[in-house]
């Protein structure tokens, strides 16, 4: 008869059949045009003041430099994002009229209920209204230490200003979010020209999803199309660019299947346009202990799903705990080639 075995016997077997492989190939470099570049195996470094100088400027350095100068840092020391946007304005408890300001004061959209609609909440809309207060808030996570910040515009799609009746001004809101964030990076670079900040345009999942029915009754009805989301991502993108943002960041990620139109506006609008690509960061947020995003994923599974995004970084935020969270992040290191 065979002996049982147990656990740790087990591992131990498991462990002694593990060898080390070093791989002595070279990176094959693709032919230009022939895809999207691989941003983290992006060679050659920038001096710091070179990169520091424009942004004191008002400037933003192109992509193969903000990619060049993180790609260095990275391999020498943790970079920082800042903190959430959300929770640092809802601390600041507002009223109607801090959402309204002058531009606002006037305004009497009424919503498909017949009410009269509330701008208490859209904090997207507080880069209009109180846009001294927003720098500051940026300002403040960048003297905290953040190397980047993202702009206030978790919101700032055509689908999910739509909400408030506020579509019309999705271009100028994502613009001006970006100038202030520029202008806060630029200020605290000039204090700190060893350590420039950057800006990160925040791209947010909006309020529709893809891949789930919103109706309990029917299960194949969607309340937005594949069209829609690339037609709202797109002119979000093209206000944050025009301001000036350094890279941008789709995050909290619930749906895959929205991240994956985002990634399409995205190479869609740099298509277009023929300016080079900015580094794109991608964030996921799990809803439990199961580690799976709203529609279902793994995080494993997503990460293979976004993974011919090019993506410089790939994370999870607004979900559960640090520590509750770290076994996730482990996953996607464990995959990360």
């Amino acid at each position: 008869t065979i002996k049982k075995s147990t656990p740790p016997q087990q591992k131990e077997a498991l462990r002694s059949l593990k060898c080390e492989v070093t791989c002595t190939a070279e990176h094959i470099k693709p032919l230009p045009g022939a895809g999207i570049p691989d941003v983290c195996r992006l060679e050659g470094t920038i001096d710091t003041k070179v990169v520091a100088d424009k942004i004191i400027a008002g400037m933003t350095p192109t992509p193969s430099e903000v990619l060049q100068y993180f790609n260095g840092q990275l391999k020498e020391r943790i970079c920082y994002l800042d903190g959430g946007m959300g929770t640092r304005i809802q601390a600041e408890m507002l009223e109607e009229e801090d959402y309204r300001g002058e531009e606002f004061k006037d305004f009497k959209a009424i919503d498909n209920n017949g009410v009269l609609v509330s701008l208490k909440g859209n904090n997207d809309l507080l880069i209009f209204s109180k846009p001294t207060m927003i720098k500051d808030m940026h300002k403040e996570y960048y003297l905290g230490g953040s190397d980047i910040c993202e702009t206030n515009t978790f919101n700032g799609t055509s689908i999910s200003q739509g909400e408030y009746k506020m579509q019309h001004v999705v271009y100028e809101l994502n613009k001006k979010g970006a100038q202030l964030a520029k202008q806060a990076a630029a200020e605290v670079t000039k204090a700190e020209p060893h350590k420039p900040r950057f800006v990160a345009g925040a791209v947010g999942p909006t309020s529709r999803t893809l891949s789930v029915s919103p109706s309990v009754e029917d299960p194949s009805y969607r309340n937005v199309t594949w069209d829609e989301l690339v037609e709202a991502y797109v002119g979000q993108i093209s206000g944050l660019v025009d301001g000036g943002v350094d890279m941008l960041m789709i995050e909290t990620i619930f749906d895959t299947q929205n991240a994956k139109a985002a990634i399409f506006a995205v190479d869609e609008y740099f298509e277009k346009t023929k300016k080079e690509r900015l580094p794109v960061m991608l964030s996921a947020t799990i809803v439990d202990n199961s580690g799976r995003t709203l529609s279902g994923q793994t995080i494993e599974a997503f990460f293979v799903s976004i993974k011919h995004a090019k993506a410089f970084t790939v994370g999870i935020n607004c979900a559960l705990g640090a520590a509750q969270m770290k076994r996730f992040y482990k996953m996607l290191v464990d995959m990360n080639p």
